[in-house]
């Protein structure tokens, strides 16, 4: 028992460790001290950390600390993304949806969209919103759900999402905006978002 106990402790330990030491690399990432930053982050994302596998990868995108290298940028988000980080799947599906050290693949977008999406991050809203209002990535027509994406977006601080439901609501009738309201409404994040309208198919 007390050899269980102790490895609790120890877990917990390297656990607060850890999270000291992301802390510490993400002030050092934006105070632009990048060495510091890869040095602190890089373990942390090599044993597994989500939040560090994500930041090394944006390190990777942008060039900052390491050389820019957009095939090592997906691989570090797309670990991150596969542990349910959400700011990673948005990244995955980006580099998907523009073809960026991948080919170019709007199904696979769609999908690493709607798994953000699904934790209520705005970006991956909005983004999938626009999939839905131009019928890509295998995904229906529909407005209604288009508006409910970016009603949900606009809500967590999109302005272009705001912009996009202000535009498409001109060629919806008043039984679609009221779908598309409801829908908003009834949605929680971790919750399925829905894949098509009663009302909005086009």
């Amino acid at each position: 028992m007390k050899k269980f106990i102790l490895a609790i402790v120890i877990a917990l330990g390297w656990q607060q460790a850890a999270m000291a030491g992301f802390a510490e690399g993400a002030t050092a990432y934006n105070s632009k001290n990048y060495a510091v930053a890869l040095k602190e982050i890089r373990p942390l994302a090599q044993a597994g950390n989500a939040d560090a596998q994500h930041l090394l990868g944006l390190m990777y995108y942008m060039g900052r600390g390491v050389p820019q290298d957009y095939k090592t940028a997906l691989e570090w988000h797309r670990k991150a993304a596969l542990k349910g980080k959400a700011d990673a799947q948005y990244v995955v599906g980006a580099m998907y949806y523009t073809g960026n050290a991948v080919i170019q693949d709007h199904k696979q977008a769609v999908s690493w969209f709607r798994k953000a999406a699904e934790q209520g991050h705005g970006q991956a809203q909005q983004v999938l919103g626009l999939m839905y209002r131009y019928h890509m990535g295998g995904v229906p027509q529909d407005n209604v759900i288009a508006y409910m994406l970016w009603n949900l977006a606009a809500a967590n601080g999109s302005v272009n999402a705001a912009e996009q439901r202000s535009a498409v609501v001109k060629i919806m009738t008043q039984e679609q905006v009221e779908e598309g309201q409801a829908l908003s409404s009834a949605w929680r994040p971790n919750t399925p978002l829905p894949q098509k309208s009663r009302t909005g198919g086009g």
